[in-house]
């Protein structure tokens, strides 16, 4: 079996949660794209886990873990990760993990470049997390990046780094002004944060390839969601990769393989980090208690995350893009303090109504919600564990969701603990 999860709206959607949940089922789990610009967070038996780069499977011992060719790996950020998780208790090695010798590095001049654009930009910047995620995917399309595989050969990567770094500070000090980037620090940095890394480097490709070939079962991790990808998101506002299920057979390293399932992950409500259009975002008290409620945080970087009611337009048509199976809707007891829950059911641009979710930017940024209300069910459900444990209304909001986007609900979130969920069918 292969299964991607993946995001249906803009991300934070609570992907880790649910791929620590089915990780039991699978052999192996890969993070197929984007890097440490969004973090997963896990609450489980063995405690509270936040991961920006390592695949949620990381928590259960018999998983293997795969960081594939897509992704970009922040080496400073991957150690303290790796490190913070064997505080934790969890096993952290060869066995377990697997970095392909294809994935980039994300450099410290990435991050640096990431801030300077953004602070450059002033009030028209991106809320970009400035972990340098767009200067890598930049770079790795300009070919002038390096590659995990890069450290397996030390005695050539200060030559071919010189080359880069030549290049690169014809843009860091001749176009923003700032100190240009030293190699002898760049090579200091890989020596601290890449030599460790090295026994985990190997042909992920082959790997993963023998694993199907045996029949094992894998799990694709997504990060972020539809509308944040780099084609189809809310462009410029997205990220710098493929956020899509079709992507994981690619990003994983294996694109001769095909899913078998895409399973859709997705709020009881809406929720936003970053700049660029949110039509359904709700202001006020209005939105300070919903983003209370749910913890709206970001998991990277603490931001307070921009909150609205349950979208319709852009929920269903991140389930589209993302071609769900099913959905796994997430935080549903977020939602017991309402008497009335909102839900923005289409959009007004143009003096119309309309379903459809625009690809323009100036269309997104002129569309308005149009919200209705539903009954609440305004009573705790976090100890609801069967379908017939749920209050009528909350068994009701689910199957409106339901046929509103156009796809099943198999799984409802009612807490963060690991066993925290119903099962529909």
């Amino acid at each position: 079996m292969l299964t991607s999860i993946v995001g249906t709206n803009w991300g934070d959607e609570g992907k880790g949660r649910m791929v620590d949940l089915l990780s039991e089922n699978y052999d192996v789990v890969v993070r197929y794209q984007g890097g440490n610009n969004a973090g997963h967070t896990v609450i489980n038996e063995k405690g509270k886990f936040v991961m920006n780069l390592m695949p949620s499977g990381i928590l259960r011992d018999e998983t293997v873990n795969v960081l594939g060719p897509g992704i970009v790996i922040d080496l400073e950020h991957l150690s303290g990760e790796a490190a913070r998780l064997r505080e934790g208790g969890i096993e952290i090695g060869p066995r377990h993990l697997k970095i392909s010798d294809r994935a980039t590095v994300c450099l410290p001049y990435h991050k640096l470049l990431d801030g300077l654009e953004e602070d450059r930009l002033g009030d028209k910047k991106f809320g970009s997390t400035r972990r340098g995620i767009s200067p890598v995917y930049a770079d790795k399309y300009m070919k002038k990046t390096i590659r995990m595989g890069d450290l397996l050969h030390w005695d050539s990567l200060r030559d071919r780094l010189a080359g880069i770094i030549e290049w690169k500070n014809l843009t860091v000090e001749k176009g923003y002004g700032h100190e240009p980037v030293s190699l002898d620090e760049i090579m200091a940095w890989l020596e601290t944060f890449g030599r460790p890394f090295a026994p985990y480097v190997c042909n992920t490709t082959e790997y993963l390839g023998s694993a199907i070939r045996e029949g094992k079962s894998i799990l694709f991790e997504a990060q972020l969601g539809a509308l944040r990808d780099i084609d189809f998101g809310i462009y410029p506002y997205t990220s710098a990769s493929t956020t899509l299920a079709a992507y994981a057979p690619i990003g994983a390293g294996i694109p001769y393989a095909r899913l078998d399932e895409s399973i859709g992950i997705m709020k009881a409500y809406s929720s936003c980090v970053g700049e660029g259009p949110f039509i359904c975002e709700l202001f006020g008290d209005e939105a300070e208690e919903l983003r209370k409620a749910g913890g709206e945080y970001g998991a990277a970087t603490g931001r307070p995350r921009r909150v609205g009611g349950f979208d319709v337009v852009a929920s269903r048509y991140g389930t589209l893009m993302q071609g769900c199976s099913y959905i796994a809707l997430t935080k549903l007891d977020v939602l017991s303090y309402l008497k009335e829950i909102p839900v923005c059911t289409a959009y007004e641009l143009d003096g119309r109504k309309t379903g459809y979710f625009p690809s323009d930017i100036d269309e997104l940024n002129a569309a308005r919600p149009v919200y209705e209300y539903l009954p609440g069910f305004h009573c705790d459900i976090s100890d609801c564990r069967r379908p017939e444990d749920l209050p009528r209304a909350a068994m009701d909001y689910i199957r409106y969701i339901e046929k509103a986007i156009n796809c099943p609900i198999r799984y409802v979130s009612v807490g963060p603990e690991r066993d925290a969920y119903i099962t529909l069918f």
